[in-house]
């Protein structure tokens, strides 16, 4: 179940909101809105992005817990800082680690970063919490030196001689070239492959997502159509969101939090990782290619829409699995992780591409299916899709809560 508040705002300001959120008592949910506030503007590609705040995320809790010890020390061995200030600590993290991976937006960075130290008094505990955060951000990036994003465009188009065919290249292409967090490799839930074209799930699909996913379709309902725009936003800040949800719950803190942003982080980049790699595997046309072609698929219960076009612009890069499913399978499953069996705060994020609107959801359940039907209503994917994604971020997910959250105190 989900709830929907409206907000007549300007886009200009939507990066703010995510600003406004971080008026909390948890110095590490403050310091991630302001993260993501930065890397939205940016505008890069969802997968740069979630990798960067991976390595930011996961420098701020190599720094929190070096001074709280609460949970063992990782591979990474920042050494001990009993008493430093947690709030320098933060702060010297998130900077370092932006400033690394996002060099363009260091003014932006370097004001966060002056506003946040004058709040904190000057003395033994700010400046060894600025040094161990220091220390905590070297440490990842050195963790994660071969970590670069692939770079160079490889990719082939297909054609045959003097035939012209689209010239925009796919991006992520070599994504799965990255090194994981903690997948064994990209291909480890690498699932089987799409339904075959004659299939009944194909045409139950096809006809689905040209029903319900169409620019002009009238089957769709406004508040389907709420749905399809809220998430047609991919970055990292509308997923964040839900997390300081849980980060914000009462009794929450701080070792615990910066441990869970890190875990989710590192699920997220795990997780475009595998279905990048399933998604040049596959090659698997988007709705737009195949409802052209419906009189091609030797399916007598498709039919061609020579016109069709999807709600929102198709993204580019291969449809299958669908991507934004496999973060919501694999955040929601180490949130539910890290809840376990207790009380389930409402769930609440607001989204750049919708104004400023703001929906909440009763359970991680609701969340997750809510995103994989958007996907469909966006008119970008398909039902089988949509359900191989979430469960292949479930995997992921669970993996990343057995080894990050189940750590003794």
């Amino acid at each position: 179940m989900s709830t929907l508040v409206r907000k007549s705002l300007p886009i200009a300001v939507v990066a703010s909101l995510l600003l406004a959120s971080a008026v909390s008592a948890d110095i590490v949910s403050e310091w991630d809105a302001k993260a993501c506030a930065i890397v939205l503007d940016t505008k890069l590609p969802t997968a740069a992005t979630v990798r960067m705040l991976a390595i930011t995320e996961t420098a701020v809790y190599e720094a929190v817990n070096a001074i709280t010890a609460r949970y063992p020390a990782s591979a990474m061995n920042v050494s001990r800082s009993p008493g430093a200030s947690v709030d320098a600590a933060v702060a010297a993290a998130t900077r370092a680690t932006l400033v690394a991976v996002l060099p363009a937006e260091k003014a932006a960075i370097e004001e966060a970063y002056a506003a946040s130290l004058a709040k904190i008094a000057d003395g033994a505990a700010k400046t060894d919490g600025l040094a161990v955060g220091e220390r905590a951000a070297a440490a990842v990036m050195a963790a994660r030196a071969e970590d670069v994003a692939p770079m160079g465009d490889t990719y082939r188009p297909r054609t045959a001689p003097g035939v012209y065919v689209p010239t925009v290249t796919p991006i992520a292409q070599r994504w799965p070239e990255c090194k994981p967090w903690l997948l064994s490799r990209a291909n480890q839930f690498r699932p089987g492959p799409p339904p075959k074209l004659t299939s009944k799930i194909w045409a139950r699909d096809y006809n689905e997502s040209k029903a319900l996913g169409g620019k002009q379709s009238a089957a769709r309902t406004p508040e389907q159509t709420e749905i399809a725009r809220f998430w047609e936003a991919t970055g990292p800040s509308i997923y964040h969101g839900i997390v300081r949800s849980i980060a914000d719950a009462p009794g929450r803190d701080v070792t615990r939090n910066a441990r869970l942003y890190a875990a989710v982080c590192q699920a997220a980049q795990d997780a475009l990782i595998a279905v990048f790699d399933a998604k040049y595997h596959y090659e698997f046309w988007r709705p737009v290619t195949a409802i052209r072609n419906g009189d091609r698929d030797d399916n007598s219960a498709t039919t061609r829409d020579s016109t069709w076009a999807p709600f929102i612009e198709t993204p580019m890069h291969p449809e299958y699995p669908c991507a934004h499913c496999i973060l919501s399978g694999a955040i929601g499953t180490v949130l539910q992780a890290e809840i376990g069996s207790g009380p389930m705060p409402t769930l609440t994020t607001s989204s750049p591409t919708a104004n400023g609107t703001t929906r909440s959801w009763t359970s991680i359940d609701a969340f997750m299916q809510e995103v994989a039907n958007a996907r469909i209503y966006d008119g970008v994917h398909y039902r089988n899709s949509t359900e191989v994604g979430t469960a292949m971020g479930k995997q992921i997910g669970a993996l990343v809560a057995s080894k990050l959250l189940a750590a003794p105190e």
